[in-house]
């Protein structure tokens, strides 16, 4: 099988490999602006996730203050029969 050289090639031959050459490049400017998002996205689940459990680490040293600050239960006094 012999390859033609591009002046021997028919207009329909050129235009497909125009349209598969422009498809090709289309789809590797789609796949690194996918994969910069996915980038952008972890970037903001572990700043969520950081500030999530800063949170939650606030919440407990405040609520063992409180329980360590409360006052103690009064004991109810028991009915006689």
């Amino acid at each position: 099988m012999v390859d033609k050289s591009v002046a021997e090639r028919s207009p329909a031959s050129l235009d497909r490999a125009r349209k598969k050459q422009i498809a090709s490049e289309e789809g590797a400017r789609t796949m690194a602006q996918f994969q910069a998002e996915a980038v952008n996205v972890r970037k903001n689940m572990e700043r969520l996730k950081a500030l999530r459990l800063a949170k939650q680490a606030q919440d407990e040293s405040d609520a063992q203050i409180a329980a360590e600050n409360a006052p103690p239960a009064k004991k109810k006094p028991r009915k006689k029969a």
